[in-house]
């Protein structure tokens, strides 16, 4: 393999970015000069005599830290459960679930942590079936289900083949440093001038050597380009050896007839999991700990976590997708976050029944819009709120489900991240996801972009409407959120995965950025439908400070 010396300085630049936000960006309000959702001003105007419900939001990711020091008090605990003691105290089917459940474990402790994507899946079922057949010799519909597979599998061989290379290449960057950093044991640090003396006889170390000599005069440390070459390496292994992987079985530590969809007991009690990186981080958002002088807020602090385990490190699966559904709206969850999204859907239809099942029993789903940077509809980014069969007068949509693209913390032209799906028809609002910083597993914090951040955004407000003013259904929480927006109707932005410009109010239906203290006022003027307290709550807010 030949190494530019130039297309390596471009990933070093790339790798090396720096986000410069503030901290809480989010929780500010437009007229700070960010596109935060008004946390803080809503606090700050909330009646001290009214005591909210708490409600509890399902975290379906990952896995989620239960110990870290701004989440331990926030978790959902299973009370009725015994910890320990591998028995089913409460009878509801799953042994220990004390903080809540990993539906992709087995009953002996052993977790998956990375599996497939469902295209490799639908890749590795259709081969033996198609890839030496005559086409000419299929009937009509087995000539359809044959296109379908040609497509698949061009898909799959492109994408392996893609991220063959990027892995060759990280590979050879991280054995250079590797080899780099055995020479230096004895250092404390790294120098520029330890890499200007260094002697090799080898050219692609010499080029490599030059690009980190370049990087860290412009300052960026060496402990700093180790970690990004890590994480680089780490991230192509993972789509190479396992997500486009075809010949990869990442279901087999669990314990569960995955042929039978309606299958529902199954897994174990870890909820962390191998790595909980991504629904920790998701947790902090919505939940973490307020006032506490410890790492960050989250939006919403009449709020339990209960955390479902059903996100590899590749394409969850649908089985899991809706057992983790079933579990959360049977065990008192009245929100459920979805940070999660895939190509496609061979099973929906089981999706489709969870989604219905929560409907029924008045539980929001909150899902991620996704990162592609294009605009999605009902094909492309699953799971989706529009049924694939319907009743004879039944809805064609979820009305207890709202989609969420992220907004970058810069605002302006570059309001839209660059990385965010959108839709008119399909996204219902947009809400912070760049720079989010929050908490991480083992007591640490980061900070993460993504639609997987905007999401529990839109989940944290959710919860704090549903803690205020009980008697609100699903669907007009909902509604009172898509109906508060911070409109920016005249603003031009950068379409994503575009150079073209665009109003940002075509790229979802509501067309603005989430507001908590317009919701909660909309809210106060909203009729509830439930009636399950005599009192709604709060009234009326403070008086602004700003008015």
């Amino acid at each position: 393999m030949k190494f530019q010396l130039f297309f390596i300085g471009l990933l070093f630049t790339t790798l090396s970015y720096a986000q410069t936000a503030p901290k809480d960006w989010q929780h500010s309000s437009p007229s700070e000069g960010y596109p935060g959702i008004s946390t803080n001003a809503l606090y700050s105007r909330l009646p001290a005599d009214v005591s909210p419900d708490t409600v509890i939001v399902a975290v379906i990711d990952g896995g989620v830290d239960p110990l870290h020091e701004d989440l331990k008090n926030m978790m959902w605990i299973n009370e009725d459960e015994i910890p320990g003691n591998n028995i089913d105290d409460d009878n509801n089917g799953y042994v220990d679930d004390i903080y809540g459940w990993n539906f992709i474990g087995n009953a002996q402790g052993e977790n998956v942590h990375y599996d497939n994507l469902e295209v490799a899946r639908l890749y590795a079922k259709y081969r033996d079936r198609f890839e030496d057949v005559d086409p000419d010799e299929l009937k009509k519909k087995e000539k359809a289900e044959y296109e379908r597979f040609q497509k698949i599998k061009e898909e799959v061989e492109e994408g392996r083949a893609r991220f063959e290379q990027n892995f060759q290449l990280y590979s050879v960057l991280k054995d250079a440093l590797d080899k780099i950093q055995e020479d230096f044991k004895d250092k404390d640090e790294v120098t520029v001038e330890d890499l200007q003396a260094y002697e090799t006889d080898d050219f692609r170390m010499m080029q490599i050597i030059q690009v980190l000599v370049t990087q860290m005069e412009e300052g960026t440390g060496f402990e700093a380009l180790v970690s990004d070459i890590s994480e680089g390496y780490d991230y192509f292994k993972e789509r190479y050896e396992y997500n486009y992987n075809p010949d990869f079985d990442g279901r087999a530590k669990v314990d569960d007839n995955y042929a039978d969809k309606a299958e529902r007991y199954y897994g174990n009690g870890d909820v962390k999991g191998p790595d909980a990186s991504h629904g920790t981080h998701v947790a902090g958002i919505i939940g973490a700990e307020r006032n506490n002088d410890v790492g960050m807020d989250g939006v919403a602090a009449p709020v339990k976590i209960m955390a479902i385990r059903a996100v590899p490190a590749g394409d969850e699966r649908d089985k899991d997708v809706a057992n983790a559904i079933y579990y959360a709206v049977d065990n008192g969850a009245s929100i459920i976050n979805m940070s999660f999204g895939k190509g496609y859907s061979p099973y929906k239809g089981v999706v489709d029944a969870a989604v219905k099942y929560a409907a029924k029993k008045d539980v929001l789903l909150v899902h991620a819009a996704g990162n592609d940077g294009q605009e999605v509809d009902s094909q492309n980014n699953y799971p989706t709120d529009k049924y694939l069969k319907r009743g004879l007068f039944g809805p064609k949509n979820a009305p207890n489900w709202i989609e969420v693209g992220a907004v970058n913390w810069e605002g302006g032209e570059n309001l839209a991240a660059e990385f965010s799906n959108y839709s008119a028809e399909y996204v219902d609002v947009f809400a912070p996801g760049t720079a989010i910083y929050s908490t991480t597993p083992d007591n640490t914090y980061a900070r993460y972009p993504g639609t997987s951040m905007a999401s529990p955004m839109v989940a944290g407000v959710a919860a704090m409407l549903r803690a205020y003013f009980p008697d609100l259904t699903a669907e007009q929480v909902k509604e009172v959120i898509a109906t508060s927006t911070d409109q920016q109707l005249n603003l031009m932005v950068v379409k994503p995965g575009t150079e073209e410009k665009v109003s940002f109010s075509e790229l979802s239906a509501s067309g603005g950025i989430i507001n908590i203290e317009k919701a909660v006022e909309n809210a106060i003027k909203t009729k509830g439908k439930k009636r399950k307290t005599a009192e709604r709550g709060v009234k009326q807010l403070k008086p602004s400070p700003k008015a």
